[in-house]
């Protein structure tokens, strides 16, 4: 009765799942070098002592803020071992966003048995002070989501964190990071302004495709057996998510895609992640970038739609297709609709038109085995299957028109 159980943890295709949990942080940040390069730099006086940083760092959703952070200071926990003690406090304050909630939480993470009901703010600091001072580390208080509690509560906290040292022997208690998607620095006085310092904000953009691929191809090596992906696979995964540039897609659709294969096995497939299992996920999540209507082939010409359903069969199959590929599918396309196949050039024309629209992409790559270089074409924001059913049901009418 429990056999349809006996796929979980089978490891056919997913071998550990740990690195699909969003939460999971990697031993290396792929994509996010130059940042963490920057980062540093902003913390150059931790390693002296008595020395603090500040930084702020805002961005988009998926784009890595929060990654970034933590194994920023797991690295720098690493790198300091020996020289100075450090110790890192996380917040996510959607979840604590009033000022004491987020004290609370900083002094739990310091001691988890320490009382607090009845202690007002600045009780709850003085706290983590005596702390600090007891212990003799160094504090960093990662404050993640942090707009969330500014609205609530203002930046009362922020500024008290800021000022722990004052009025105390030594210096260089506490190290701030603050991380958010909005521009934090517009709702912040001028007095905390100041202690921060507004140069010691960091932007960080979307992924790009290079960024998209590697984290890609980073989880996939490690969440999934070698055999069940190929680099054209994840290129596709990537591109899917590059509109967006949300790390947090190509995570979620890799990981949906392998979930998918490993059902399969039940059936004796072959253990590899296919194009069917990528269209899949993303069809029934409603994520089609660029366009979810069909009919953005519908004013095409007769004689794009025919090479634009050539690509559409092959793409069903596979994640990209050479320029050797197309000419040769369309000229069997043209046959079965009684067509005469276009010139060599006029048909780079109408792939140039259907990447103009936003229906094929492409892009130049190394030939198998390393001699000279082709360009591929792929189809990531679009279903091929959906497409190619509707040109089949266009072209006699459209041909006949002519």
């Amino acid at each position: 009765m429990t056999g349809y159980l006996d796929r979980i943890g089978a490891g056919l295709v997913i071998t550990d799942p740990e690195p699909f949990n969003f939460d999971y942080v990697p031993e290396e940040l792929v994509g996010r070098e130059h940042l963490q390069r920057q980062l540093a730099m902003k913390f150059n006086v931790v390693a002296s002592p008595g020395g603090a940083a500040r930084a702020i760092i805002t961005g988009p959703v998926g784009s890595g803020k929060t990654v970034l952070a933590k194994t920023f200071c797991r690295d720098l926990q690493r790198h300091l071992s020996g020289k100075r003690s450090l110790k890192t406090v996380h917040v996510n304050c959607r979840n604590a966003s009033t000022s004491m909630r987020v004290a609370q939480r900083i002094l739990h993470q310091f001691d988890p048995g320490h009382p607090d009901r009845g202690l007002s703010l600045g009780e709850l600091l003085l706290s983590v002070r005596k702390m600090i001072r007891r212990s003799g580390v160094h504090l960093i208080v990662v404050l993640d989501e942090v707009d969330h509690m500014l609205r609530r509560s203002g930046d009362e906290l922020l500024y008290q964190l800021l000022r722990i040292d004052e009025d105390q022997e030594g210096s260089g208690s506490v190290s701030l990071v603050l991380i958010s998607q909005e521009q934090v620095l517009d709702v912040l006085e001028t007095a905390v302004i100041s202690k921060f310092g507004a140069s010691n904000h960091l932007r960080v953009p979307k992924y790009d495709l290079e960024g998209l691929q590697a984290i890609a191809t980073q989880r996939a090596r490690l969440a999934l057996s070698p055999r069940s992906w190929d680099d054209g696979i994840l290129n596709l995964i990537a591109k899917k998510a590059e509109p967006t540039g949300d790390a947090r897609r190509v995570i979620e659709v890799l990981n949906s895609a392998a979930e998918r294969c490993e059902a399969r096995q039940d059936d004796h497939s072959l253990p590899e992640i296919s194009i069917e299992d990528i269209n899949e996920v993303v069809a029934s999540s409603g994520a089609v970038y660029v366009t979810e209507r069909l009919e953005v082939v519908d004013d095409l010409p007769p004689s794009v739609m025919l090479a634009l359903l050539a690509m559409c069969r092959r793409l069903r199959n596979q994640a990209r297709m050479t320029m050797g590929e197309v000419e040769g599918l369309y000229k069997v396309v043209c046959e079965e609709y009684e067509q005469s196949p276009k010139s060599h050039t006029t048909l780079w024309k109408y792939v140039k038109t259907l990447e103009q629209e936003g229906i094929i992409d492409s892009h130049v790559a190394t030939v198998e085995g390393g001699r000279g270089r082709t360009t591929h074409l792929s189809m990531p924001n679009l279903l091929p299957t959906d497409i190619a059913g509707r040109l089949e049901l266009l072209l006699p009418k459209r041909l006949a028109r002519r």
